[in-house]
């Protein structure tokens, strides 16, 4: 059985590259690619937490699930305003989000 720490340490690594991603990152496609990154080692942690802790149980399997259907509504909706973004300044610069104000 793999110890808990490995799945810790993954966990971590995809965060933390998804957190730095979501700072450094100018385009809105890639924030959003960083943001699902950061859910997916958000999941990860449930998954194997729950797996350790009790393995007869599915509560950790029952919030990954509801993460990642967040996350796919949240990918939709965020897609569309990119895509309104793009579509008024020829650019998907998040930087020129404020322009899309009243």
């Amino acid at each position: 059985m793999i110890p808990l720490e490995n799945f810790l340490v993954l966990s971590a690594i995809l965060f933390a590259l998804g957190f730095y991603g979501v700072l450094a990152r100018r385009s809105a496609i890639l924030i959003l690619i960083a943001v699902e990154l950061m859910l997916a080692a958000v999941s990860i942690n449930m998954v194997a937490f729950a797996a350790y802790l009790d393995p007869t149980r599915f509560t950790g399997i029952i919030f990954a699930i509801f993460v990642i259907t967040v996350a796919a509504a949240e990918v939709g909706l965020a897609l569309g305003i990119v895509l309104r973004l793009f579509r008024e300044r020829a650019s998907a610069n998040v930087d020129e989000a404020n322009s899309l104000k009243w």
